[in-house]
């Protein structure tokens, strides 16, 4: 609540400011955009935070949603006509087969974890992936500041309501409680989650959810040093997998990994510069 509430403030400050992005929104545009949130950050969150509540270490949780780009590039053909090519392909089960070392690593070192727990942080890949699909399917362009704005919004109205009802609304009176909020609304909110909207934009559903396999050295690595996870030779082997994996993706996208939407829209943005009253 105390991550999302305070820069749902801010944001929608900010809109009232510069209310041209905002113009010619629908409702359901802007239902579109609260769906996508709950979906995308609430529906995220609560399962990893959850997982690791329950003891699954954050590596781990990270390695999960690894599987997200197998299960994107599967659907982005029949979706969004963005086909994958063979050699992109290969680089996925590349990357599943990171994340499954990895796991059955952790679930070994584990010990008192229940299995099912290791379910819970798929529900929430799940969960984006359906986000990704929501939103590259809308017909109407939304700017990434607007998209932000509802996404916070919704955010700080799910999880207020979750905090108060069950009494632990209050935030900690403690100096690192709030360093730790500040980290999260600057590296999290904006780095990690304002960045993914902005290369899905850019690249496509295959190559902005490969970049997720390189979630997984950094959180092992971060989980080992900060919080002592294990952290073996299994484990290491699985996270170069998860590297090659991204390199042999993002090297054998082509003409055949692009997006058929984004050349179409090019075609079209190309015809209405070349217009005479383009000018």
């Amino acid at each position: 609540m105390w991550r999302f509430l305070p820069l749902a403030v801010v944001l929608v400050a900010v809109a009232v400011v510069m209310r041209s992005a905002w113009r010619g929104l629908t409702a359901r545009d802007l239902a579109r955009q609260a769906v996508v949130g709950v979906l995308s950050q609430s529906g995220y969150l609560l399962s990893v935070y959850h997982a690791i509540q329950l003891g699954v270490s954050s590596g781990t949780t990270a390695l999960i949603d690894g599987v997200q780009p197998l299960v994107a590039g599967a659907l982005a053909g029949p979706l969004l006509g963005q086909y994958v090519s063979g050699r992109q392909w290969l680089g996925l089960g590349l990357g599943l087969g990171g994340v499954a070392v990895v796991t059955l690593a952790d679930a070994a070192a584990g010990g008192d974890v229940a299995w099912w727990a290791y379910g819970i942080p798929l529900l929430g890949m799940l969960s984006l992936v359906a986000a990704t699909f929501l939103e590259s399917r809308a017909r109407s362009r939304v700017a990434p500041s607007v998209s932000l704005t509802v996404h916070c919004v919704t955010s700080a109205v799910l999880f207020s309501v979750l905090a108060l009802g069950s009494g632990s609304a209050a935030p900690p009176a403690r100096g690192d409680f709030w360093v730790a909020v500040a980290w999260l609304v600057g590296l999290s909110t904006f780095g990690g989650y304002g960045l993914y909207w902005l290369i899905l934009k850019r690249s496509g559903v295959t190559e902005v959810n490969t970049l997720m396999f390189l979630m997984a050295p950094v959180t092992a690595v971060w989980g080992a040093l900060m919080f002592g996870e294990p952290f073996g030779v299994q484990t290491a082997l699985g996270l170069t997998v998860c590297l090659v994996a991204v390199v042999v993706v993002h090297r054998g996208g082509g003409r055949s990994g692009t997006s058929l939407t984004a050349a179409r829209s090019e075609r079209e943005e190309n015809r209405w510069t070349r217009s005479p009253g383009s000018a």
